[in-house]
């Protein structure tokens, strides 16, 4: 007597879960492909004499700025004087965040990227810059123009510290890599002090290891 086939439905099973399996892993790696690749480097502007300094023997701090973010204007002054007075036991490191509510905050960010590609020297400056002329891009100011006026107009600003011509600070926004740089930034809003994460309250702080 012929003896009966094993049931094949376990079999299927596994063959089902390894295809979801395998459909799942791609599309994760193309969403991040999408989003952002992998960054060549440590992201973010190394402020002062941090861009040499051997950061493992100073404390680390970590802001995330938005050029365009009214507390991250009155965050700069006393973060700048604080490092600026420590240093070189202290180090800074800004990283660029645009924040989604800010509608022209993307192409600030973007305009440091192209200033640091232009004139390493320039970063610092243009965001300050930025600082000193939030209210020219805000959303309600801005809301009737394009996106091809407002880099215009950004790189018209930026010129001036800058030092290369409008034209050829404007056709950094043409360029992917800035576009992508910008992205890598886009993290968790908080600063970083030796990769603790810093919330400041209105009587104390908390440290919290990310």
């Amino acid at each position: 007597m012929a003896r009966p086939l094993p049931p094949r439905a376990p079999l299927l099973r596994r063959m089902l879960l390894l295809v979801a399996l395998a459909a799942s892993c791609s599309y994760y790696l193309l969403v991040l492909h999408a989003q952002a690749s992998v960054p060549p480097r440590y992201d973010g502007f190394a402020y002062g004499d941090a861009a040499t300094a051997a950061w493992k023997d100073s404390i680390l701090v970590e802001a995330f700025l938005d050029p365009l973010c009214p507390d991250s204007r009155d965050a700069w002054q006393p973060l700048r004087l604080a490092v600026d007075r420590y240093a070189p036991r202290v180090s800074l490191i800004v990283h660029p965040f645009p924040l989604p509510y800010h509608t022209n905050s993307f192409f600030a960010c973007r305009a440091l990227y192209i200033a640091n590609k232009l004139n390493s020297s320039s970063t610092y400056p243009l965001l300050e810059m930025f600082f000193k002329n939030q209210g020219k891009f805000y959303n309600a100011a801005t809301s009737s123009l394009s996106s091809t006026v407002i880099s215009s107009e950004m790189s018209k600003l930026a010129a001036k510290v800058v030092g290369n011509s409008v034209s050829e600070f404007q056709s950094g926004f043409s360029d992917i890599r800035t576009d992508l740089a910008a992205r890598v930034s886009f993290k968790v809003s908080f600063t970083y002090l030796n990769e603790y994460i810093v919330r400041v309250y209105e009587s104390s702080l908390d440290f919290v290891h990310r």
